[in-house]
């Protein structure tokens, strides 16, 4: 990682700790010498907890631990009081979801760290955008990569369903609305309408966010809109093979200036990894003491830091 971090020993309590992106973190905070417990809800982890049963083990585990990181994909509101006042970060992408955490949360908590939610709400900030203005923010994800059962099924959970608390009002069908935009690498790209809680997270304050999700395989994406338009179709997202390369991008564009930041890379699971790595050791260091409770990624990291860790 690009920041120094070796003055303090952080100790982090890693929810989902053998995952793919939980992995990845494990690895960013032991190489600047952080001490991770992690946890899972079988005998392989450093804890057993079972997120979806009783919480008294979390409870106490949490109060010796500095930050708690729920990589876990279980998006149960209650882990944010069962975790008292450790800073805590989560990387769900559900707009509900989040919306409830922040509704109860005990202690501090950063709302939706990775790349979107995480790094496209940097990329919206970074735009400073006036009240009322349209900002898209285009996410191209590697349909190469081989992602873990949590990404899966937030993909799964977009069919058929409507967008959470859509900005302009009224239902938005995920994975209807159709914009065409160029990439990073200059190529044309369909993008499909998709419940990223960009607009969630950032209220007002940076215009009216909308959010638009490309696979890297341009086949992968037309048989997204497709399965999008025949929700009986779901459950072929759970057995279909990878197909396109590991390829990412997060674009964010302000309709009336034109303006637009952009990040790219390769492999989406370690660049959500360095991201959320990053995350934790900022609400360890900085909202530790702090009267804040909900912050977004926008209030840790500048583009410039998150841009040093991506790349």
């Amino acid at each position: 990682m690009s920041e120094s971090t070796k003055r303090e020993h952080l100790r982090v309590l890693l929810l989902g700790g053998r995952g793919a992106v939980g992995t990845v973190i494990a690895r960013e905070l032991e190489r600047d010498g952080h001490v991770v417990t992690s946890t899972s809800r079988a005998a392989t982890g450093d804890a057993r907890i079972d997120l979806r049963g009783d919480l008294t083990e979390l409870r106490r585990l949490a109060a010796r631990h500095d930050v708690v990181v729920n990589t876990s994909g279980i998006e149960r509101p209650e882990l944010a009081t069962a975790t008292g006042p450790a800073p805590l970060v989560d990387i769900s992408a559900s707009g509900a979801y989040l919306d409830a955490v922040r509704a109860v949360a005990v202690g501090p908590i950063v709302l939706g760290a990775g790349l979107a939610p995480g790094l496209s709400t940097i990329l919206a900030a970074a735009l400073n955008p006036r009240p009322g203005d349209d900002v898209d923010l285009l996410v191209m994800l590697g349909s190469g990569e081989k992602h873990g059962p949590a990404a899966v099924a937030w993909t799964v959970g977009l069919v058929g369903t409507e967008v959470y608390c859509p900005p302009e009002g009224g239902k938005v069908r995920n994975l209807g609305e159709t914009r065409r935009a160029t990439g990073p690498d200059g190529r044309s790209r369909r993008y499909l309408r998709a419940d990223f809680p960009d607009h969630v997270l950032l209220g007002d304050k940076a215009g009216v966010i909308r959010s638009y999700l490309a696979l890297s395989s341009a086949r992968m994406t037309a048989a997204l809109g497709l399965i999008g338009r025949v929700p009986a179709l779901r459950g072929t997202l759970t057995w279909a093979p990878p197909l396109g390369s590991e390829a990412w991008h997060v674009i964010a564009e302000n309709r009336r200036t034109g303006e637009r930041r952009f990040v790219s890379g390769a492999g989406q699971s370690e660049a959500t990894g360095r991201l959320t790595a990053l995350a934790a050791i900022r609400a360890a260091t900085e909202l530790r003491d702090s009267s804040r409770t909900a912050v977004t990624m926008a209030d840790l990291v500048s583009l410039d830091d998150a841009l040093a860790v991506v790349t």
